[in-house]
């Protein structure tokens, strides 16, 4: 499982270190290729990223123009037509260049945001199309995290560092070629004197690199250890562990402090290179130009389109390697979503028909079911078999792991079995689709789930024209009409996070849904765990009301609210070891006897 609370690790210049794919080339041809039906917008964005850059390598030509113009009438007379000729000439071409830039920009963040949102959309529609033993391996936030923050990497990325990368390698070739074409000499001496202090500046920006990974182990380090310190804060107290907890603070503090010092020092190197690099550009163009004017070899001119180009040269080497590192960033994110997008997906049932009538019994046989999970070699269920009669209560108890939960599951058609068979009213569930088997089930978890909406919405969840009364006589069964009508606006008051509710609470509104939901088979999968023993008392009337006419499975640990179960099946090791009601297994004397006898040795 990848782990999803990386930090991002800062690099010189405060630019993103980012983790390198693993296949740089093969992602972005995926990317490519799903970016197939906007490539008409992405090519002209380029294009006009391209002309855009050849009309601003233009200008300095231009500008040695009417240099030589304005020197050459200093003595005689300066050709006002002229200038204003040549100013023309540049205020057409760099508007034009400034133009067809902000067309780029505005087609390329177009195109890129087209592409995200049909990412997100496929990843949407793929989470319902996987299989449960996916969700069981990868956790929520791994899965929320290729959802938001990769898929704005890649938008991000693909926005700034196409349209950058070719920009800047045009700038960077056609610069080379306006300077030969210009003078070879000059053009020889700016290259040399720019080749010079960047190889002197990558060489410290190698060095720099690993204190930034210093940094960031150090920072992860220092994070997770704060993080456990708060979450244990009571039991450092307890034991009087806060000068050791203290002291092992500041060894990672002191640690983090040498290695950013180190560090953002190299870092803050960068610019004033860069400066430098600049400068030393301008110098040796200078002193070499002012040579070859001496000797009437180029003109004036030539000498300020140089010092432009210079410019027009170093800056692209930059950014070059900012956009790689960027495309970097895209490749290793596009990983993680085209892995996620290629997962293996759940049969299509799509041509299957409906089995049940509308009158469903509610029979349920288990025969010889055998399941473990797709990631793993180990076998929860072995050979599992049961019959339950319509509008029977089945409890199922056992230790912790012996797949009580997993039969809850492969009942639901949430995991699918290896052999075997489950059926509802003699019809396997493998011939009926998903959609049809969880129809005929309404069920109550441990872990609650409630959405932001009102009351209301949350109790009568996918369910239409659902009366007043029937909602009204749900919620003062379990014993909570009198607490909805204290909220500010009753039933239709928004469960939000001004809105405090208790686990009790949150537990007692769904199982006010599965009564207002009214089907023939019932789950409740310790459905009372997070409520007090005086409300339990309360609704559990109201639940054996509830369970009156259906069939019923009870996964409980506290075995006394199940005594009066028609069938209780004992679970160990994925196997059923006894079997009958509550009487008949206290007189076997065996494991549930154990059990429910060691429950009340540890009461009292």
């Amino acid at each position: 499982m990848e782990n999803t609370n990386r930090r991002p690790m800062r690099g010189p210049r405060g630019q993103m270190a980012v983790e390198k794919p693993q296949d740089f080339t093969g992602t972005w041809k995926k990317l490519i290729n799903y970016s197939g039906r906007y490539i008409i917008l992405i090519i002209i964005s380029l294009i006009c990223a391209v002309v855009s850059t050849v009309l601003n390598l233009l200008g300095p030509n231009k500008l040695s123009d009417i240099t030589n113009l304005i020197l050459e009438g200093v003595m005689t007379g300066i050709d006002i037509d002229g200038v204003v000729h040549i100013c023309m000439i540049l205020v057409f071409l760099y508007s034009s260049g400034a133009l067809l830039h902000v067309v780029q920009s505005l087609l390329m963040a177009e195109s890129t945001q087209r592409v995200s949102k049909n990412l997100r959309t496929d990843i949407s529609r793929k989470i319902n199309r996987l299989p449960m033993w996916y969700y069981n391996r990868t956790s929520t936030g791994d899965i929320l995290s290729r959802v938001t923050n990769d898929i704005d990497t890649i938008a991000q990325s693909m926005n700034q560092s196409i349209g950058n990368l070719i920009t800047s390698l045009t700038m960077f070739i056609g610069s080379i070629v306006m300077m030969f074409v210009t003078n070879w000499i000059m053009a020889v001496t700016a290259i040399i004197a720019s080749v010079l202090g960047f190889v002197f500046m990558f060489s410290v920006m190698g060095k720099s690199q690993k204190y930034f990974a210093m940094q960031q182990r150090h920072l992860g380090e220092i994070n997770g250890h704060i993080e456990e310190a708060y979450a244990g804060h009571t039991v450092i107290k307890a034991y009087n562990g806060q000068s050791q907890e203290k002291n092992k603070f500041s060894e990672m503090n002191s640690a983090l402090k040498n290695s950013a010092f180190k560090a953002q020092c190299l870092s803050g190197l960068m610019m004033p290179f860069m400066t430098f690099i600049g400068n030393f550009g301008y110098v040796a163009v200078c002193i070499v130009g002012a040579l070859l004017v001496q000797k009437n070899v180029i003109d004036f001119g030539v000498i300020v389109a140089f010092m432009i180009y210079v410019r027009l040269f170093t800056q692209p080497l930059s950014q070059i390697a900012q956009a790689t590192q960027t495309m970097q960033s895209a490749a290793a994110a596009g990983e993680r979503v085209f892995e996620f997008l290629s997962a293996s997906e759940m049969e299509d049932e799509s041509n299957k028909t409906n089995h049940l009538t509308d009158k469903v019994r509610g029979d349920v046989e288990f025969s010889h079911v055998r399941f473990g999970y797709e990631d793993t070699d180990r076998i929860i269920i072995n050979d599992f078999s049961a019959k339950v009669k319509s509008g029977q209560k089945i409890a199922i108890v056992g230790p912790t792991g012996a797949g009580k939960t997993t039969m809850v599951n492969l009942l639901m058609r949430f995991n699918e079995l290896n052999s075997g068979s489950i059926s509802i009213d003699g019809v396997p569930t493998s011939e009926m689709s998903r959609e049809e088997v969880r129809s005929q089930f309404c069920m109550v978890l441990q872990d609650t789930w409630l959405f932001e909406g009102t009351v209301r919405e949350n109790l009568v969840y996918n369910m239409d024209n659902v009366p007043k009364e029937k909602i009204d006589r749900a919620c003062k069964a379990v014993g909570l009409d009198h607490f909805i009508r204290t909220l500010p606006d009753g039933y239709d008051t928004v469960l939000s996070d001004n809105v405090s509710l208790s686990a009790g609470q949150k537990q007692q509104l769904t199982i006010a849904r599965a009564m207002i939901a009214d089907k023939p088979i019932l789950i409740l999968d310790e459905a009372t765990s997070s409520i007090d023993t005086r409300t339990e008392l309360k609704i559990q009337t109201a639940m054996d009301e509830l369970m009156k006419g259906r069939t019923s499975f009870v996964i409980a640990h506290r075995l006394s609210t199940i005594k009066n179960s028609d069938m209780i099946l004992v679970l160990k090791d994925g196997d059923i070891i006894e079997s009958g009601n509550h009487e008949e297994l206290l007189a076997k004397n065996g494991f549930y006897a154990k059990l429910y006898n060691s429950q009340f040795e540890q009461s009292a």
